[in-house]
C-alpha cells in the first residue's frame, strides 16, 4: 500500500547551507511512498516590510539556525527504505505549491553573470498571487509563475563530508533546472543507503542562466513520489518531462559541461533506438537542444533536451 507523510519545514528538519551523508533521517518511507515537503527561504537580510508577513517557520529556522557552510536552507533528509549506494532515486515532482505570498531577487557587486557591472546591491520583494499565479515585478509587470525547486538532492558520498549545498554536483543540490516543475521526473544517483533525499531554493520563476545569481525566491511546498531504481545507475542527474529526456553536467567550466551532459544523451540515444554512436551524434545534432542551466554557483550547469517522439526503437 503507497502510504503518504508530510516534513514541514522548521527549525527542527532544516538543515542550511550544507548536504552531509552524516545527517541522520528525519523520516524513512517505503519506495513508492509519497511525502508533502514545505521550504523556506532566505536570511534576516532580505526579509520584506508590512504588508508582507514572514511565515512562522521561516522566522523559526532564523532564530534558531545558522547557516553552517554558504547556502540553501533544505528540508530533511528522507531515507528510501531498501535504496542501496550504486542505486538511482527516482523523485516523481507530482505537485508544487506557493508556501507564502512574496519572493525576492537579489544582486550584489562581484556576483552572478556580471560581477563587475553593478556596483550596489539591488533587492527587490514581489508579491505572489496564488489565484493568478503571477509576480507583480516593481515596475508593474506581471510575470507569470512556474514554480520549481532550485535544491533537490541525495547525500554525497561520506568521505566528502559536509559540502556547501551552493555548487551543484553529481548528487544533484542546486540544479537550478527550470524544467523540473511538477509533472517531471528527476533521477538522482545515490551514494549512501538510504539515499538521504533535501530539498530547497525554491524558485517562483526563473530564465535559464540565472544570470544575477537569484530567482524568484520563495518557499514552495511539493509533492514527490520516491522509488528505488535498483535497474539504474547513473554517474550524473537526469530528469524526464511528459515530452522530453534531458542530461545534465555540472563544472567550473561550461564547455566541459557540454562535453559531460552531450555524451550522457548520446549514451540516451544508441540505447534507446539502437543505432551507432555516431548516428547518435548526428541526431543530436539535428533534434536535441543544448541549454545553459545556470552560470553562476561555481560549477555551471547544461543540460541537453531530446523529445521523447525521435526516441523510436530502429526498424
Amino acid at each position: 500500500m503507497v502510504v503518504a507523510h508530510r516534513l514541514d519545514a522548521s527549525a527542527k528538519t532544516v538543515h542550511w547551507g550544507y548536504f552531509d551523508a552524516a545527517l541522520p533521517p528525519l523520516i524513512t518511507v517505503e519506495s513508492g511512498d509519497t511525502i508533502v515537503m514545505s521550504t523556506v527561504s532566505g536570511g534576516r537580510e532580505v526579509m520584506p516590510q508590512p504588508p508582507l508577513k514572514i511565515p512562522a517557520a521561516l522566522a523559526e529556522v532564523q532564530a534558531h539556525l545558522v547557516p553552517v557552510l554558504p547556502g540553501h536552507m533544505c528540508t530533511g533528509p528522507v531515507a528510501v527504505r531498501g535504496a542501496r549506494a550504486g542505486q538511482v532515486l527516482e523523485v516523481r515532482i507530482k505537485q508544487i505549491e506557493l508556501h507564502y505570498d512574496w519572493g525576492y531577487t537579489l544582486s550584489r557587486p562581484l556576483s552572478g553573470a556580471l560581477p563587475d557591472d553593478f556596483a550596489e546591491l539591488h533587492l527587490m520583494h514581489i508579491p505572489l498571487d496564488r489565484a493568478a499565479m503571477t509576480g507583480r515585478l516593481p515596475w508593474g509587470l506581471e510575470l507569470p509563475l512556474k514554480p520549481f525547486f532550485g535544491v533537490m538532492g541525495t547525500a554525497p558520498p561520506l568521505a566528502w563530508g559536509k559540502v556547501s549545498t551552493l555548487p551543484p554536483r553529481r548528487n544533484g543540490g542546486n540544479l537550478d533546472n527550470k524544467e523540473l516543475v511538477a509533472g517531471s521526473t528527476l533521477y538522482l544517483p545515490i551514494h549512501v543507503d538510504g539515499a538521504l533525499f533535501s530539498v530547497g531554493d525554491g524558485h517562483g520563476v526563473q530564465g535559464d542562466g540565472e544570470v544575477c545569481v537569484t530567482a524568484i525566491e520563495t518557499g514552495l511546498i511539493g509533492t514527490f513520489e520516491l522509488i528505488v531504481r535498483p535497474d539504474m545507475a547513473l554517474k550524473w542527474p537526469r530528469a524526464e518531462t511528459p515530452s522530453h529526456v534531458i542530461t545534465m553536467a555540472f563544472d567550473p567550466d561550461l564547455d566541459r559541461c557540454v562535453v559531460i551532459a552531450l555524451r550522457q544523451m548520446l549514451d540516451v540515444i544508441e540505447r534507446e533506438v539502437g543505432i551507432t554512436r555516431q548516428e547518435a551524434y548526428a541526431l543530436a545534432s539535428l533534434a536535441a537542444d543544448v541549454r545553459v542551466t545556470q552560470v553562476v554557483n561555481g560549477n555551471k550547469g547544461i543540460h541537453v533536451m531530446l523529445a521523447k517522439r525521435w526516441l523510436q526503437p530502429k526498424a
